[in-house]
């Protein structure tokens, strides 16, 4: 099992928290997904290798952008 944590840009309600979950957990091999709204906070949990591109694209999906790896967006757990 793998896991990393993100932090997602532009959340401000829980709609954005089950908007960004549901998309990311239907990316391939995510086991596990949870969000965090006061932090921004998203951590995955994959029984594979995280590919981050699928998981920006997901949340992207849902309307919404991981902070920059230099923002403490991709942070490995």
């Amino acid at each position: 099992m793998a896991t990393k944590n993100y932090t997602v840009k532009g959340m401000t309600c829980q709609h954005c928290v089950m908007s960004v979950t549901e998309e990311v957990s239907e990316v391939a091999g995510v086991s596990a997904v949870d969000v965090d709204l006061a932090s921004g906070r998203l951590s995955v949990t994959a029984s594979s290798a995280i590919d981050d591109q699928a998981i920006a694209a997901a949340v992207e999906e849902a309307g919404y952008a991981l902070a920059a790896p230099g923002d403490l967006g991709l942070r490995s757990a």
